[in-house]
């Protein structure tokens, strides 16, 4: 099990930096859609998860059942409509306070564990402009 549990440290990592890079992408949109379209795709997406996890998890578990990952469900999604800028749609707390903990960031000792939290020698060492732009050259 702790492989399982590893690997899915790294893909929760991986998957909130691609959502984090998507928002930012947003942001820089020339032509951006309406708050009406971005609200029509999240809603249908939040359907399409909670139909999908009504399936997957017809029975209750401890501490977990289908109506609390619903509400966690319609959560993230408010917390993704605000990063993109817009207002929440369903306006609902978070039902796990332990999902609050799995973004932070964790040291690790090399002799003890194998370790995912990595980062290359000298990044975030010194004062850079950490500006996004969309005109660089590669």
């Amino acid at each position: 099990m702790p492989g399982l549990t590893f690997s899915n440290e790294l893909i929760s990592r991986d998957e909130g930096l691609h959502c984090d890079f998507a928002c930012l992408m947003f942001k820089h949109l020339l032509n951006k859609p309406s708050r009406e379209t971005v609200t029509k795709i999240i809603k249908n997406a939040v359907a399409i998860e909670q139909e999908f996890l009504t399936e997957a998890l017809p029975v209750k578990l401890i501490g977990m059942n289908c109506d609390m990952m619903k509400t966690y469900i319609e959560f993230v999604a408010d917390r993704l409509m605000v990063e993109l800028g817009f207002a929440k749609i369903f306006r609902v707390e978070n039902p796990f306070d332990f999902m609050e903990n799995i973004s932070l960031e964790g040291k690790t000792n090399f002799f003890e564990k194998r370790v995912g939290e990595y980062q290359r020698m000298g990044v975030m060492s010194g004062t850079t402009d950490n500006t996004f732009r969309l005109d660089a050259d590669f």
